[in-house]
């Protein structure tokens, strides 16, 4: 763990009774709060403020089993009433507090789970919960804090700490109801349960396509890719993929809490800034009315754009197509954050992406889920907003990676193009 981070859980800890705000974190941190917020993701699997609630969640827990007085307790630790108290927990941790103790009788407030490594005869006593057939092959293969076995050629099981494995539950559940699947759908046990809930909880999924971009196409399948009318038809369809997913992850940001970020202000006070000192050191062409319009134009309108829970990174990876369409939404586990909805969209058309595509993207999210007026008005300065970030973000790290500096050029020219096409981004509506 980064010693910035380790710093940034100890500072929570110590202050867990008080208001912690994610601007202070940031500026303990030397980040701004996009930078962090994506640090502590990245580390911790939580959003910030999800992160904290657990904290809160687990003392109040610990607390009151030591024999303190339940309301004092919960008081102390910022809930209103016990009623807000149980509520949290259950949508936190998936069981009443009482129910949770009986499984966890030792339960300690940690500050990161360690998780229970589990051999071959475990798991193959675990997995007789569920009616599978055969003498089926175990292989672990787990990643960062996420313990996952494919079981033969059909099925993953997989478990983590109990709110992670609650939350993504419920977005995969979320998902199916608009007919899409994912990666934590759960395959129902023997006795009819979602997962095993014990010591950890288990989930076993069943094992989805390859990612749209990897899966293997034949030669005539390539070419027919390079058709514009096909070509656009997987635009379309992947723009009624994602507000499809929209849906889903609205549906649910009351529970899972994503951190709020307000796009137009990282612009403004940090990535507009750093843009501009390397402008003035290197030359790089940005003509000044470039950064007016930016505030003026955007600032009136950022108010008013719809904004919620996003995926934040929807890549190709992130998505599975059949026959067309998008079917399944990978790699959400670590998506916490709260956003205008045009961002996904945006980062959907990749880097260099076509204006033809962004176009039917456009048109298959506004068929499912209408885009505003004011949303119409704003997707340049939203692409302008992802460019400056991108651009300021990557300056910074290649004055010490050097092998960013590539990316870093990239970024810079693809923000001086972008700053000079403003009317071709006005004309796809």
């Amino acid at each position: 763990m980064q010693k910035f981070m380790k710093s940034s859980l100890d500072y929570i800890e110590q202050n867990l009774k008080t208001d912690i705000t994610i601007e202070e974190l940031a500026k303990t941190a030397s980040y701004s709060v996009w930078h962090y917020c994506r640090l502590f993701s990245q580390t911790t699997g939580s959003s910030v403020a999800s992160y904290i609630l657990k904290r809160r969640l687990d003392h109040v827990i610990v607390e009151m089993t030591s024999g303190r007085k339940a309301i004092n307790v919960i008081l102390e630790y910022g809930f209103d009433t016990y009623a807000g108290f149980y509520k949290a927990f259950v949508k936190m941790y998936g069981c009443s507090p009482k129910k949770y103790l009986s499984i966890y009788k030792n339960h300690k407030s940690r500050k990161l789970e360690e998780l229970i490594m589990h051999n071959e005869k475990d798991l193959k006593k675990i997995l007789e919960n569920w009616e599978l057939t055969g003498d089926l092959k175990i292989e672990d293969i787990s990643r960062d804090d996420w313990q996952t076995w494919q079981i033969g050629e059909e099925y993953y099981l997989k478990t983590n700490e109990r709110s992670k494995m609650i939350r993504n539950i419920k977005i995969a559940k979320a998902l199916k109801k608009q007919g899409l699947d994912s990666e934590f759908l759960p395959v129902i046990t023997k006795s009819g349960e979602e997962y095993i809930d014990g010591e950890n909880i288990f989930l076993l999924t069943k094992k989805i396509g390859e990612p749209a971009n990897n899966r293997p196409l034949s030669d005539d399948e390539i070419g027919r890719l390079e058709n514009n009318d096909i070509r656009e038809k997987y635009a379309f369809n992947l723009g009624q993929g994602i507000a499809k997913m929209h849906k889903a992850l609205k549906s649910v940001q009351d529970d899972v809490k994503p951190d709020e970020n307000n796009i137009y202000k990282q612009v403004t006070d940090w990535a507009m800034p750093e843009v501009k000192k390397y402008n003035q050191e290197h030359n790089i062409h940005f003509n000044e009315d470039f950064f007016n319009d930016y505030i003026e134009n955007f600032g009136k309108l950022y108010d008013k754009l719809p904004k919620q829970f996003i995926h934040r990174n929807p890549t190709g990876d992130s998505f599975v197509y059949e026959n067309g369409e998008v079917i399944c939404v990978k790699g959400f586990e670590t998506c916490n954050e709260f956003n205008v909805r045009l961002f996904d969209i945006i980062y959907s058309n990749g880097e260099g992406g076509k204006l033809d595509c962004l176009k039917e993207i456009f048109k298959g999210y506004d068929s499912i889920n209408p885009l505003t007026k004011e949303e119409k008005q704003s997707v340049f300065y939203v692409i302008v907003s992802i460019g400056m970030i991108c651009t300021a973000y990557f300056n910074q790290i290649e004055i010490e990676h050097e092998e960013y500096r590539d990316v870093a050029k990239r970024n810079r020219e693809g923000l001086v193009s972008l700053s000079k096409n403003k009317q071709a981004y006005l004309n796809l509506f």
